[in-house]
């Protein structure tokens, strides 16, 4: 019965939460984001302001963020080293050029507000800085035509997208040519929905102020391409805090910042935090482009699928049993749904074992949860579904993904109806609209997920 109702999942194409994979392009940026499956301005929720202003997040012990702080300082995404430690130096204006879509305003002011509060960084959104950062958006064709699959990205020393065009071949955009930082841009599509704009915002402009690389390994982080977390977290607020210390200056050696390292972060973060190892090798650059094929929408199904196939390969040849091995299995997971269903609820059940073991990984189990509550309304497993989605929705809460809750609570809703709560359902179809506008970006895009998951929630009762 269960492997007749997982293949009747399949031919419905059971919905796959959409991952936003960062995809390097060259060494223009340091990190970019693949474009979202929606778009179109939404209205930003109510329930969004009563959010906490940080996901919470475990953090290692000092030891293991010095090491977390040189890997995302000195190297870019796609491999190449950096020689200097770059940064600015003094405040820095953060500004908006003409054009910008409804809500970008709001999202960058909350997000400098937390820049300013919890980085201690002096940053502004009035002009009139020496250095500056311009955020631009520009459209998505646009974007497209000059670097592929990012649905946003940050470049130095440029001022605008007309600059950008005129220099991006030049040196002038080169990250390893870049010590002391003056100037920057970040480029949003805009018909991006708000929640991608914030995304884009927190990643991207964290990055021009700080680290430029991302890193598979990391549970606690934004900077990590496998986009779980999509505002900055603890630990990112105080990467940016010691990237900004006193004690370093631009132009610094890997070895003369590591023998500071020590100092800075014994004083901003008296302690350390528990002693948890997340570092067991470096991640082989066969492992990146793998998870890049796998989660890039150039590759046809068969392709991802094999590339996900290798990326787990290197993960167990590796020995991981770290976030990088449960990022594969996840991937893994999400592809075989269509042509193996069975296999893929049992690697997203390895990826959900692997995340359970790491401290701070409460949004990446909300994740593989979401999955498996799809996988169980479609399969006529309504109690189990609810119970998935009840317990992946404070996750999704409190990293503040609107998309992640609306699909979380279009699933209770279906679940609920299912059982026979009316009530509660009507309740939380309320709430999945809320989220929906801001998560999604339309009410159309809102209307064909909620659609998706009616239909697995038909599939499941014919199961019954």
């Amino acid at each position: 019965m269960i492997q007749r109702s997982l293949q009747r999942l399949s031919q419905l194409a059971a919905i796959a939460i959409t991952l936003a994979a960062c995809v390097p392009q060259g060494d223009l940026q340091p990190s970019t984001r693949a474009r979202p499956p929606h778009h179109t301005m939404p209205e930003i929720g109510a329930d969004l302001m009563a959010a906490p202003a940080a996901p919470p997040a475990a953090m290692p012990s000092n030891a293991q963020i010095a090491r977390d702080f040189l890997d995302l300082t000195f190297a870019l995404e796609t491999g190449r080293d950096l020689q200097y430690f770059s940064r600015f130096e003094g405040p820095v204006s953060i500004t908006l050029a003409p054009g910008a879509p409804s809500g970008a305003r709001e999202e960058l002011e909350r997000l400098v507000a937390r820049l300013r509060s919890e980085a201690g960084l002096s940053v502004t959104t009035a002009p009139g800085q020496a250095n500056r950062i311009t955020v631009a958006f520009v459209s998505e064709r646009q974007l497209q035509s000059s670097v592929p699959n990012a649905a946003c990205f940050v470049a130095p020393n440029v001022d605008g997208w007309d600059d950008f065009r005129r220099n991006r071949r030049g040196g002038t955009t080169d990250w390893t040519q870049v010590t002391t930082r003056r100037l920057a841009s970040v480029f949003i599509p805009t018909n991006a929905a708000q929640q991608e704009i914030r995304d884009c915002l927190h990643e991207e402009l964290s990055q021009a102020l700080g680290p430029l690389n991302d890193l598979y390994r990391l549970p606690y982080s934004v900077w990590n391409d496998d986009n779980f977390h999509t505002v900055l977290t603890r630990f990112d607020m105080l990467i940016l805090r010691a990237y900004n210390a006193p004690e370093l200056r631009p132009g610094m050696t890997e070895g003369a910042v590591a023998a500071q390292l020590p100092t800075v972060l014994s004083r901003l973060n008296p302690g350390g935090g528990p002693v948890f190892e997340t570092y067991s090798s470096p991640t082989p650059r066969a492992f990146i482009s793998a998870i890049e094929a796998a989660l890039g929408a150039q590759s046809n199904p068969s392709r991802r699928l094999g590339a996900a196939q290798e990326a787990l390969s290197i993960a167990r040849a590796e020995g991981w049993h770290d976030t990088r091995a449960a990022f594969a299995w996840f991937a893994l997971g999400r592809l075989a749904m269509r042509d193996d269903p069975q296999g893929a609820v049992q690697a997203l059940s390895n990826a959900r074992a692997i995340y359970t073991n790491i401290p701070g990984t409460a949004i990446h189990i909300a994740h593989v949860d979401v999955q498996l509550a799809a996988v169980a309304l479609g399969t006529g497993r309504t109690e189990q579904a609810l119970t998935l989605a009840d317990r992946a929705l404070p996750a999704a809460q409190a990293a503040q993904n609107g998309a992640l809750i609306a699909t979380i609570q279009l699933i209770r809703a279906e679940a609920l109806a299912r059982l026979g709560q009316a009530e509660a359902a009507r309740q939380a179809r309320l709430d999945s609209t809320n989220w929906a506008r801001y998560g999604f970006g339309s009410d159309a895009a809102a209307r064909a997920r909620a659609t998706e998951i009616a239909l697995l929630a038909k599939a499941g009762a014919q199961v019954n």
